[in-house]
């Protein structure tokens, strides 16, 4: 078998249901990577909410490993939400960056770029006004190099469960 660093990289397309489980596989990837445990029941509340969200408000862009047939390379996925109007966004549709993720074997090849990129076009066809995420420390420096920056307000949390 090739090594990933011998292989061409293949294009990002967009997920179909068949991809879930490596969908899912690659974000609990992530979520390790970010100190978060993923319980067993995660993937089957995260399958079931991806399999009937894809293609409406969920948009998921994954790159095939050419390695290994069946399995993904990388991952991305974004959420398009509908909120009130504002002065600023009369669209009211807004954007989050849940998660990009790529395999071990594919890092530092431009696969998250890739993806990243792939999903701010969907963003854009869906007339979506601005994209948040929140960045890794792995991830930043890749996402301030596409445009993102600090809002002028901070983004607090309150946690109720």
């Amino acid at each position: 078998m090739a090594s990933s660093t011998q292989v061409p990289l293949p294009a990002p397309r967009a997920a179909v249901p068949a991809d879930a489980d490596e969908v899912l596989r690659l974000a609990a990837v992530m979520y390790a990577a970010m100190g978060v445990v993923v319980v067993p029941e995660w993937y089957e509340v995260a399958r079931t909410s991806l399999l009937s969200r894809l293609g409406e408000d969920v948009a998921v862009v994954v790159v095939d490993d050419a390695t290994r047939p069946g399995a993904l390379a990388a991952c991305g996925a974004g959420v398009t939400s509908q909120r009130l109007p504002g002065p600023t966004n009369l669209t009211a549709r807004v954007g989050y960056l849940q998660w990009v993720c790529t395999d071990e074997a594919w890092r530092r090849r431009g696969l998250a770029r890739a993806v990243t990129t792939a999903l701010l076009e969907d963003f854009r066809r869906r007339d979506v006004w601005a994209v948040e995420l929140h960045a890794t420390p792995d991830g930043e420096g890749l996402y301030r190099s596409l445009g993102f920056t600090e809002g002028p307000n901070p983004g607090l949390r309150l946690r109720l469960l």
